[in-house]
């Protein structure tokens, strides 16, 4: 046999599959445990992939087997990974079946027996000779010698297989979705790789000796192929099993963890097998050769990783490109609080030198209260200014101040010192902070071409807080979804049944919905009138229902009334006052729902900024929630 024939490919060719096989193998177990573990379908699979495996890196370590003895040690290791492999089969089929509300307790024994029924095996491979009775070397092939019982083993991992090849099939038939029809029909085919595929290795002791070396290489060539790319297709599915992420994100990272991780691995250990076992390679040691091929290969992979990585998200993304785009480009575009203080600095220090100001400062308002945010120049000038300032007054002062777009002398109003300027919402005009100039000539009026350059930097400035006030309200709605992405995390570990008490407390109280804060703040909105009030689903709360009779018996008052109750339960004691924090809650409650007033309005009155209106609403809302949760209770309790 010539170091070119076809066998000798086909060998060497079968230790590259094996190779690739091992690495796929742990890869995917590693990817879908820490990705996914909490699954019953991802954790079979991570068993079934575990013992195929196992069979591949034995394959491999036979290779470098030079004595019988050692060859039966390893083939022994090898035929325990594969009967174990219907088992695993058969668990990761009853797991998916269970997936569809199909439990079964038989089923269930059924997993617990095949595992039992492997095991079994095993030891009775280790201490007896029932199996097998020794190793036998054919045609430079070694192969186990079965035992009386030998057979028996085949027929339990055919009948094993099969039963698990029923299963997924009954699974495939219950999927009601065509998506989950067509992962699980994928998934039909796929499946049969892990199985069919270390046949070879179980039937060896009964070919080695009747079938050409070639023919058993081409055999093993085909299987190795197979169980290499069907893994990754069962992967790709099992990826899928109770992962609540969408679907493009679950691909992306599978893709993307392919090719950073076995792919990488894979060509490393195509170069390490491929390099010839001679002394020198052009002049230099097969060390040297291996390093700098290994190292090169990797980096090389990564930069091609990278440049290919907007043509692999295209073809991921490809019905929601433009949306996707956005998305990753955004965290280039967001400013941090570093960043904002930074621009503001930059602008307020300009904005001195061009107005030849000693000092300056931006303040913005924080819970009715006026906050530094930067300052140049001396602090203590700053603080001694807020110290006598009012917001209330200092708004009323700039109500006039820059209306127009070109900035004129008129628009700096002086207070203690300092010339004021609004930095207005480019949105609706409402004013996000103040920009304080301290002055040393309050007869100096400015040129034309300072006036619009410092226009220029003052338009920068409140875009920087514009942009900031809608990051806010970004990270806030980001912030609660992170939350209800928790809550839905819990539910993933959570059975699936209810009981009927559960179903009972489900249709009869709105309060134990997911969607129940949502539902309040929609009726809120149109507390007056609207859909979201008149087909809520608030109207068969147990309060609204105590409700009924003092309003008619009409269940749109009784529902307005109820949420009435609850805003007029947020009203502190004492007189009102539209300037004290305690009173902000109740305030925005009335001011915005109860009586319906714009935004802008509600915000002048309260003399808050627009961030600080939307992010206190929120609070007021879920203050909201929770006593209509105690009115709730309160109303079952007495009708109890």
């Amino acid at each position: 046999m010539g170091p070119f024939s076809l066998e000798s490919m086909l060998i060497f060719a079968n230790q590259l599959l094996a190779s690739a096989n091992v690495i796929i193998g742990f890869s995917l177990f590693v990817y879908i445990l820490t990705h996914n573990w909490k699954s019953a379908v991802a954790q079979a699979f991570c068993a079934l992939v575990a013992f195929v495996t196992l069979v591949y890196v034995v394959e491999i370590t036979l290779g470098g087997v030079s004595t019988a003895d050692a060859a039966y040690l390893w083939l022994r290791v090898q035929w325990a990974g594969i009967i174990f492999v219907p088992a695993a089969y058969f668990h990761f089929s009853d797991a998916l079946l269970r997936s569809t509300f199909r439990p079964s307790r038989l089923r269930r024994a059924g997993v617990l027996t095949a595992y039992a029924v492997s095991a079994l095996a095993v030891v009775i491979a280790a201490t007896t000779d029932l199996l097998f009775t020794g190793v036998a070397k054919s045609q430079h092939i070694y192969a186990l010698v079965p035992g009386p019982l030998f057979s028996s083993g085949i027929a339990y991992y055919v009948l094993a297989s099969l039963a698990g090849w029923a299963n997924i099939t009954r699974a495939r038939s219950a999927c009601l979705t065509s998506t989950s029809r067509r992962r699980l029909s994928y998934l039909m085919v796929a499946i049969l790789a892990p199985s069919v595929g270390v046949m070879p290795f179980l039937l060896l002791p009964f070919t080695a000796a009747s079938i050409a070396p070639i023919m058993i290489a081409l055999v093993y060539f085909v299987a190795n192929v197979g169980v290499a790319v069907m893994t990754v297709v069962i992967a790709y599915t099992v990826a899928y099993q109770g992962v609540l992420l969408p679907d493009r994100v679950v691909k992306h990272q599978l893709l993307h963890f392919l090719m950073r991780g076995p792919a990488a691995a894979i060509i490393v250990a195509v170069i390490m097998l491929s390099i010839p076992h001679v002394p020198d390679i052009l002049g230099l040691p097969r060390d040297t050769i291996m390093v700098v091929a290994v190292a090169g290969s990797v980096v090389t992979l990564q930069v091609v990783i990278s440049l290919a990585k907007p043509a692999l998200d295209r073809l991921i993304y490809r019905k929601d490109r433009q949306e996707i785009t956005w998305l990753q480009s955004l965290d280039q575009r967001l400013l941090t609080t570093t960043d904002l203080q930074q621009l503001l600095e930059n602008t307020l220090v300009t904005l001195c030198e061009l107005l030849r100001a000693p000092s300056g400062f931006v303040v913005t308002a924080q819970e009715s209260d006026l906050t530094i945010r930067v300052f140049s120049g001396s602090r203590a000038l700053a603080e001694a200014f807020l110290r006598e300032a009012s917001l209330s007054h200092l708004i009323e002062a700039l109500a006039n101040s820059r209306t127009e777009e070109a900035m004129s002398n008129e628009d700096f109003v002086e207070s203690d010192g300092h010339r004021l300027l609004p930095l207005r919402s480019r949105f609706d005009g409402s004013i996000l902070g103040i920009l304080g100039l301290r002055e040393i000539d309050p007869q100096v009026q400015f040129g034309d071409e300072d006036l619009s350059m410092a226009n220029s930097f003052v338009r920068r400035a409140e875009m920087a807080l514009d942009d900031t006030r809608l990051q806010q309200q970004v990270f806030a709605m980001v912030q609660t979804l992170d939350e209800e992405l928790d809550q839905i995390q819990g539910w993933r570990s959570s059975p699936y049944g209810v009981t009927q008490e559960g179903l009972e407390s489900l249709q009869t109280s709105p309060v134990q919905l997911p969607g129940f804060a949502q539902m309040v703040k929609e009726a809120l909105t149109q507390l007056w009138g609207g859909p979201k009030l008149t087909q809520s689903a608030l109207r068969t709360l147990s309060a609204v229902r105590v409700a009924m009779p003092e309003n008619d018996n009409v269940p749109v008052r009784a529902v307005r009334a109820v949420l009435q109750e609850a805003i007029e339960r947020q009203k502190p004691d004492g007189p009102r006052s539209m300037t004290s924090s305690e009173w902000l809650i109740y305030n925005i409650l009335d001011l915005r729902f109860v009586q319906g007033h714009k935004i802008r309005d509600v915000v002048r009155r309260l003399a808050v900024s627009e961030s600080d209106f939307y992010r206190k609403q929120r609070v007021a809302i879920e203050q909201v929630v929770e006593t209509l949760v105690q009115m709730e209770r309160d109303a079952e309790d007495e009708g109890g």
